[in-house]
């Protein structure tokens, strides 16, 4: 294990700004304020330009746009030359005298001969990389040096967090860029979209920084979508599998999958805006018994497009190995389930309704082979809706509270699932019934 210099642990803050945060260069002030103003802010992760404006273009979309004329054998050269003219705009706006002509010749040659989708898509954050260093005057640690991808293309932590720890503990400061990293060949290979996120949490990991600090251009998490609800109150703290819960239904402040590193070791996320530094945001914490008594709930949310299989049989409890059997079926197809929600004589799977395209008749006609059910049918329509909160287990009559909510806006509930953590209370509603729901709980729970 590599030996950690002085500056790595609970003297280490790691901050990552989002596209929105660093889009020009008015925009990189505002972050190198933010930075320079806690000299525990030592290690940053950058995402690429992201819109100045309504109508405006992400770096990152721009160099998938070249990547796709290159691949098509087209010219690029008037694509590249409005990606090249973003940077040099923030280049001169900050002052600097950094030139990136040879960065920019090598990338549009590479793209050019055909060096790949990820390679080209990553070059947004590592040109922003570059010049955020410049204008902090911290060093410069290519992501494709520490984030390690397996041969099959999944990130390989164990290597990640050697290589990275080894490398941060000798820098004071650094800025690493975030959303790639590169496989065993050397090849470059990106985290799917809003990947900087992912960085962001496995350099905190690596580093073992006392907070990760997320710069957005919100400050932090809403009890609700604000399209559906107007003016929901913010989340001051909100745990790990909370935000999991969350992120699932479609709260999307943060990729989902950037939780997993620092929950590893136990480090604290908290979402800042960047345009209200002085706003606390969201703490997100790795466990808390603490919660708003006022309320009750941390957040509700919800998401369409879900449909249910709904099996009957009876004495389907007395049968071995009936669940595994019709679980089967679904593995054999590569189909996933989201819910399973079960009675005595009844078994109803929730399945994304993307995951159930082509493969519906050849899963109803398995299911019928495989257990001899007396039905089977599936419902189509259905939108999920997640109450959450980890006040729920400890305040008695909450599911009574949630249920009698949307009883009373007159909506029928297709289904109820809730977990023996008693963190969530998930119920079904037809899709265009959704938006009514959550606003029904919502006036329950924080405006009643």
């Amino acid at each position: 294990m590599a030996i950690k210099s002085p500056v790595c642990g609970e003297n280490v803050k790691v901050v990552k700004f989002g596209g929105s945060s660093l889009a020009d260069a008015a925009h990189f002030k505002q972050v190198r304020d933010i930075i320079l103003a806690d000299p525990t802010r030592r290690f940053v992760v950058p995402s690429a330009p992201g819109k100045r404006f309504p109508g405006d273009s992400k770096v990152t979309d721009m160099l998938y746009d070249c990547y796709t004329i290159a691949a098509s054998g087209g010219n690029f050269d008037e694509a590249f030359s409005r990606i090249t003219a973003r940077y040099v705009d923030i280049i001169d706006g900050l002052g600097l005298t950094l030139d990136l002509s040879d960065e920019f010749e090598s990338i549009k040659s590479a793209i050019r001969n055909h060096a790949g989708r990820d390679f080209a898509a990553s070059r947004g954050e590592y040109l922003n990389g570059i010049v955020l260093a410049a204008y902090l005057g911290f060093d410069f640690i290519d992501a494709a040096s520490v984030i390690c991808f397996a041969d099959n293309g999944t990130f390989d932590a164990r290597c990640t967090n050697t290589l990275l720890s080894a490398e941060l503990a000798q820098h004071k400061c650094a800025v690493i860029p975030g959303f790639y990293g590169s496989m065993p060949n050397g090849t470059l290979k990106t985290f799917s979209r809003g990947g900087s996120d992912i960085t962001g949490s496995i350099v905190a990991r690596a580093s073992e920084a006392a907070l990760y600090e997320n710069w957005t251009d919100v400050s932090g998490f809403l009890m609700a979508d604000p399209r559906i609800i107007p003016s929901p109150l913010g989340i001051k703290t909100i745990t790990y599998r909370e935000l999991r819960e969350l992120s699932y239904m479609g709260a999307t402040v943060l990729h989902e999958d950037s939780i997993f590193p620092v929950r590893f070791a136990g480090i604290p996320i908290n979402i800042r805006n960047t345009n209200e530094p002085e706003a606390p945001g969201t703490m997100i914490l790795p466990t808390s018994d603490e919660f708003d008594t006022e309320h009750i709930i941390t957040g509700i949310a919800g998401k369409k497009g879900f449909c249910v299989v709904n099996i009957e049989k009876d004495m389907m409890n007395s049968e071995v190995g009936f669940g595994r059997k019709v679980l089967e079926v679904l593995e054999h197809e590569g189909v996933c389930f989201e819910h399973l929600p079960s009675g005595i004589d009844t078994m109803s799977i929730v399945l994304n309704e993307t995951e159930l395209e082509g493969h519906k008749d050849r899963i109803v006609s398995g299911i019928c082979r495989t257990v001899d059910p007396d039905s089977v049918s599936i419902e189509s329509g259905l939108a999920l809706l997640a109450v959450v909160g980890r006040g729920m287990v400890k305040t008695p009559g909450t599911a009574a509270r949630v249920f009698s909510a949307i009883a009373n806006a007159g909506i029928n509930i297709k289904m109820i699932d809730q977990g023996s953590s008693e963190l969530s209370i998930i119920v079904a509603v037809a899709e265009n019934e959704l938006e009514k729901a959550l606003r029904a709980i919502y006036e329950e729970f924080v405006r009643a």
